[in-house]
């Protein structure tokens, strides 16, 4: 049985190789995870176990950065860093300032994407 990002050889169609131009939240959640991986907290091998646990649906579903954060969600709980109702509670916050300032702007699909 693959595993979800065991993708080689799947019809797919091709990979973009084109640069992306990063996001301020990606940035955000690049230095974070450096951060983070700067106190112990996790290490590259914790992170690809993390993003492998969050399964086949998400693989397809989330981006890239998308993967990496809710993989590092999941290693905070799993350390006893954050409770996942400490990081609910914060996203809804966030999303809420988003809104009412009109910054947040979900392009075709993402919408699907919120819980």
């Amino acid at each position: 049985m693959r595993s979800p990002q065991d993708i080689g050889g799947l019809p797919e169609g091709p990979v973009d190789p084109s640069e992306h131009t990063l996001n301020f939240w990606e940035k955000q959640a690049d230095g974070l995870r450096a951060a983070v991986g700067s106190k112990g907290l996790m290490s590259s091998h914790e992170s690809r176990r993390a993003i492998e646990s969050l399964g086949h649906d998400a693989m397809g579903r989330l981006t890239y950065y998308e993967r990496w954060t809710a993989a590092l969600s999941l290693q905070m709980v799993e350390r006893g860093v954050l409770t996942q109702d400490e990081i609910d509670a914060k996203v809804a916050q966030v999303r809420q300032r988003l809104v009412e300032t009109g910054e947040l702007e979900l392009s075709a699909g993402e919408a699907e994407k919120l819980p």
